[in-house]
């Protein structure tokens, strides 16, 4: 296949030629387990901004790669933290976002999606109290609900602030619960993917944390389709998971341990062996994604791992720490796949990896087969480089 020059951890250069990539049948029939992809926007670069202030979107190839999620069986959770909620994308771009992606899904058949409902407009403050909080959350909810969208729950950094117990947690939890029209998914992030959510449900310790989320889920268990955490911590899932109550899924956010976690282990209530998906990293693998999730769904459990075992290095290193800056490589993989034409990120975040981090991704995802193009990769990666002075 090509070949280019990339540089390698010590700072040196040697030659890199590509494989063929894998070929990725489509899905023929629903998969057996829901599987959501969180979506990454693709910024909008020819217009007058401040790249580091504005979000402009191009609305067009973002809403075009949610319908490439969709037609390969993936689900769209909308306006979460791949989608830079919070690094770059504001309550009043999020809340658009959501709306084109709720009108797009109606025109898809069989689309499912589901958008974050969150705080984000309410800056954490001391002076910030449980009630705002309270109304924080019922103003995104509302806002979603009218526009017919399903709800994920996000975690509030100004809940954090507001909290000064595990019982005030609970007490908003119970709350917005009470008032929802249709079960959401929860969502726990965890502090290495936002150090402001450190102490999440009023406990550092997350053996303890744990205690108080379940504690709210199976009081509120009726509105709680499940329950997303991102942990990063295998162990920690498949505890909490089973003791989920009966009919309440745990989604796994877990992008180092994914395949294991959604194989499952088929101890506990039927939905509790095994998790099912809401990933940031099947907006990056997509096509894996689904092709392995199709040979779960036939039981052939060894094709499974074959297709998803190669994407964890790669997931693993696009969510090193600091995780939070993960959506750069998420960005990369689909610039260098050809679903957007440039390597720019609202906030001005395609510059939070370095060149290293970016020439190893490249190698790993054609290792995982995942350059569906390796010619127009290594034609997208060339002026990545050469603005780092590397001549290829």
């Amino acid at each position: 296949m090509g070949r280019i020059i990339l540089p390698n951890a010590d700072g040196s250069l040697s030659a890199f030629s590509t494989s063929v990539p894998r070929a990725f049948a489509p899905p023929t029939q629903p998969f057996n387990r829901i599987a959501f992809s969180a979506g990454h926007v693709v910024a909008q670069p020819l217009v007058e901004q401040d790249p580091w202030v504005d979000a402009k979107i191009d609305w067009d190839r973002t809403i075009a790669f949610r319908q490439h999620l969709w037609g390969l069986g993936l689900g769209v959770a909308e306006a979460m933290d791949t989608a830079q909620r919070g690094m770059g994308l504001d309550w009043a771009t999020s809340l658009e976002l959501i709306r084109r992606s709720v009108d797009a899904a109606q025109h898809s058949p069989g689309a499912l999606i589901a958008s974050g409902a969150g705080t984000d407009h309410l800056m954490p403050s001391p002076g910030v109290t449980l009630d705002t909080v309270i109304g924080a959350y019922e103003e995104q909810c509302e806002a979603i609900e009218a526009l017919g969208g399903r709800i994920i729950l996000m975690a509030s950094r100004a809940l954090v602030q507001a909290a000064k117990s595990p019982e005030d947690y609970a007490r908003v939890y119970d709350r917005i619960l009470s008032g929802v029209r249709q079960p959401v998914i929860l969502h726990w992030l965890g502090e290495m993917f936002d150090p402001a959510l450190e102490g999440y449900w009023g406990a550092s310790d997350h053996i303890a944390a744990m205690d108080i989320a379940v504690d709210i889920i199976t009081r509120n268990a009726a509105k709680v389709d499940g329950i997303k955490i991102s942990l990063l911590d295998k162990d920690k899932e498949i505890a909490m998971r089973r003791r989920l109550p009966p009919g309440v899924r745990m989604y796994t956010g877990d992008d180092f341990n994914y395949a294991e976690l959604i194989a499952g282990d088929g101890v506990g209530e039927e939905n509790h062996g095994k998790s099912d998906a809401l990933l940031g990293i099947f907006d990056a693998i997509a096509p894996a994604a689904s092709a392995a999730l199709s040979a779960l769904t036939s039981g052939d459990l060894a094709s499974f791992h074959n297709i998803l075992g190669p994407t964890v290095p790669l997931s693993r290193h696009i969510f090193k720490a600091p995780t939070r800056f993960y959506k750069t490589g998420v960005v990369f993989m689909a610039y260098l796949n050809g679903h957007q034409d440039h390597f720019t990120m609202i906030g001005g975040q395609q510059s939070a990896r370095s060149v290293l981090h970016l020439a190893e991704l490249f190698r790993l995802a054609d290792d995982a087969g995942l350059l569906m193009d390796p010619d127009l990769a290594i034609a997208r990666m060339k002026p990545v480089l050469a603005a780092q002075g590397i001549s290829a």
